[in-house]
């Protein structure tokens, strides 16, 4: 997978329009970082705008973080408008087991429309599956981190149930379309220190399938790579000073990602 640097230059060269309907904690940090990457970041939710935003872009990321009736009616129109345009879709199912409305609307979304990544903690990504879970927030529970079942397992399962690629996100990450699993071990610990990060995540994902739409599962891994890496020279940088500038230094380093560094410093291998 070294050879795989190359999908961040399409992200620079093609400057995909990526299109959120996400939620208003990290909003403002999709956006930054879904320009550090090299892509274009539109945010709108208003139901009646879903036919033109989402038809003019190059990919969606639905996020369920501060989920409404409103914003699922949008989500449920964007992602329809999506698939008909071959446009990629991501969905971040942020605390999905913490409420019945957010798990009756992530089934929703899974039976109405085609999804080509689901990214989220061990927590989510288990409660999607039907195995147990414990919900703690919109944070992986400690429970969930230490059980037996191994995460590769599980990625590689929903996958082939969802036939899209899954993300679980954590200290290893998980990529799997149901047939080729992958692990990333880039990433510092102070990631889970501040706010947002999951959801950047999947921004990363979303700019990196809207430049390359054939490579779903290349890009899904290049967009953990880079978050990872950002993360590891952020640290070095910035992390002693706490995490205001451990912010801001991860969305410098996105900024500087690029093939060089991804092929030199990405931890990958295939798993399974």
């Amino acid at each position: 997978m070294k050879e795989l640097g190359y999908l961040v230059q399409q992200v620079r060269q093609k400057r995909p329009l990526v299109h959120h309907i996400t939620n208003y904690v990290t909003v403002n940090d999709c956006a930054n970082i879904t320009l550090a990457i090299g892509a274009s970041p539109v945010m709108a939710d208003e139901p009646k705008e879903m036919p033109d935003i989402t038809g003019i872009a190059d990919g969606l990321v639905l996020n369920i973080g501060t989920l409404n009736q409103q914003k699922l009616a949008s989500m449920l129109s964007a992602g329809k408008v999506a698939n008909e345009k071959g446009i990629p879709v991501v969905l971040d199912p942020v605390g999905v087991g913490a409420s019945e409305f957010r798990r009756v609307a992530i089934h929703q979304l899974l039976d109405e429309i085609k999804i080509n990544v689901l990214r989220g903690n061990i927590s989510e990504i288990r409660s999607i599956a039907g195995l147990a879970s414990v919900s703690k927030g919109v944070d992986a529970s400690n429970e969930d981190i230490g059980r037996d079942e191994g995460r590769e397992e599980v990625a590689a399962y929903l996958a082939r149930e969802l036939e899209c690629v899954v993300i679980i996100s954590g200290e290893v990450d998980v990529i799997s379309d149901g047939q080729k699993t992958m692990c990333v071990k880039n990433g510092h610990a102070m990631l889970g220190n501040i706010t947002g990060t999951g959801c950047m995540c999947s921004s990363l994902v979303g700019s990196l399938c809207g430049a390359n739409p054939d490579n779903i599962l290349e890009a899904s891994v290049v967009a953990m790579v880079s978050m990872g890496i950002a993360g590891e020279i952020a640290y070095k940088r910035a992390g002693g000073l706490g995490g205001g500038s451990f912010r801001v230094a991860l969305h410098d380093e996105i900024s500087k990602m690029n093939k060089e560094m991804i092929e030199r410093m990405g931890r990958i291998h295939e798993g399974q």
